[in-house]
């Protein structure tokens, strides 16, 4: 055992320095930099919360981060489907296949919009019970509710964002997805700050405000992109069909291949809203302290985020064109930059907790208990970083299915029974039974690391196609 961690931690080493195979560090950072500003804009939620926090209110900050909890895991559904455009026109473009390319595009959409329409409409009709589930008090049902069936057009538009910015991905142009992101961005604290606040002449509409902003945002969003898609040289390129049977053909094809990205990732999305759940009922204190953290982990995984996009987009060209060293080494390289990056911003965070918590609670209900949680659980998120990066190049080599077989996996035989059993020890210090309620769902990410590493070792994962 100690021999084989040996060989694999040179091997590692080796991998890192390697520069005859894989990309060079310089390819993977320019990549990387419109990802990580993607990333970082993908992070306003943050910026509302901070928002909503100054009405003074723990209970509208904590509906607030109730309701990102759900969004979240639309959000990965949303971004499942992106990367099966991703795995597939980056497959046919790494193949050199552009009339394949325009189908895959014209499939993607046509998936996102079916798909979209459907979550869209089930969470409008399912807020009030899904609300009840989280087992939050009754005043805070109806807020959730009424903010969350605001939201469900904006969750509709970011369904067909996601599905252009897959292509986009897929053909290595991760600049425009940027500039669209950026400017939804923008849009949104504007509108967000307008409309919570009532500044400028607009209604004051408190947190509903947000929500309004949100739809603002994601149809400007994708209407700017179709507009992208079609006006620029990308539709002549690849020669983009409205519809025809290779388009349908596809869309079963991506749709089969997003399917397991899809619930791979709304299986760790379901972890969280799992780990909501399990909290909630330790009071407002707690309640108030895994939103804030949340929200903490969520800045300073930003660059792993970014990362994993990146680690996609290069492995399925490299795939492609059946490049398996330089996979490894791609792999290995990404790996090492993003455990640095996150790990230091989480240090920078370690060292002052109380002045960033503060920023969300003005009136310093929870801060002490999450300034003591936050820096040990901190400690545990390179196992997190650790499966994020596997797992993204696991889909880029079209090993969606492993992906999504192993967390569901973790979440159903190790997460959610360990977690709900620490949740029933009858411990009567809230700090303690907090850190470990959080802390198993890092120790079960950890164990899909070690999983997907295992897959990486082997052959097999070289065998695995969509095709």
């Amino acid at each position: 055992m100690i021999k084989q961690t040996q060989m694999l931690f040179s091997s590692y080493l080796f991998g890192i320095k390697d520069s005859d195979n894989g990309n060079s560090y310089s390819t993977i950072l320019s990549l990387f930099f419109p990802e990580l500003i993607t990333a970082f804009v993908l992070m306003i939620n943050i910026v509302d919360a901070q928002f909503v926090a100054q009405l003074n209110s723990t209970s509208l900050y904590t509906a607030l981060g109730v309701t990102y909890t759900l969004l979240h895991t639309v959000t990965k559904i949303a971004e499942g489907l992106s990367v099966g455009a991703v795995i597939m026109c980056g497959h046919y473009n790494g193949a050199g296949d552009k009339k394949n390319v325009g189908n895959a595009l014209s499939a993607a959409l046509w998936v996102s919009f079916i798909v979209g329409g459907i979550v869209a409409l089930l969470l409008f009709f399912g807020a009030h019970s899904i609300f009840v589930w989280y087992r939050v008090p009754e005043r805070l049902v109806a807020i959730g509710s009424s903010y969350l069936k605001v939201r469900c057009l904006s969750i509709f538009c970011m369904f067909i964002s996601y599905g252009i910015v897959g292509f986009l991905r897929g053909v290595k142009n991760t600049r425009m997805p940027m500039n669209l992101f950026l400017m939804g961005a923008g849009l949104f604290v504007i509108l967000d700050y307008l409309l919570i606040f009532g500044k400028c002449g607009f209604p004051q509409l408190g947190i509903m405000g947000s929500a309004w902003a949100a739809v603002i945002q994601y149809i400007c969003i994708s209407s700017v992109g179709m507009t992208y898609l079609f006006l620029s040289r990308y539709h002549h390129l690849y020669q983009v069909p409205f519809l025809n049977t290779q388009v349908i053909r596809l869309m079963g094809k991506i749709f089969v291949v997003s399917l397991p990205v899809m619930v791979d990732k709304a299986t760790l999305a379901i972890a969280k809203m799992w780990l909501c759940g399990l909290i909630n009922p330790l009071g407002k204190v707690a309640m108030g302290t895994f939103h804030v953290i949340k929200d903490m982990e969520q800045f300073a995984f930003a660059p792993a985020v970014a990362f994993a996009q990146v680690v996609t987009l290069l492995v399925s060209n490299d795939y492609g064109s059946k490049n398996w060293l330089g996979i490894k080494s791609t792999i290995k390289k990404i790996l090492f930059l993003s455990s640095l990056m996150v790990l230091t911003i989480l240090c920078a965070f370690s060292l002052m907790p109380h002045m960033v918590i503060r920023l969300f609670d003005s009136k310093q209900v929870f801060t002490d208990f999450a300034a003591t949680a936050f820096p040990l659980i901190s400690m545990l998120v390179f196992f997190d970083i650790l499966q994020l990066i596997l797992a993204a190049a696991l889909r880029g080599a079209s090993n969606v299915r492993v992906v999504m077989l192993v967390r569901l996996a973790s979440l159903i035989l190790f997460f959610m029974p360990v977690s709900y059993a620490l949740s029933l020890v009858p411990l009567e210090n809230t700090l303690i039974k907090f850190i470990l309620i959080y802390s198993s769902f890092y120790i079960g990410n950890g164990l899909m690391g070690i999983v997907y590493l295992m897959r990486f070792r082997s052959e097999s994962w070289k065998r695995v196609s969509w095709r």
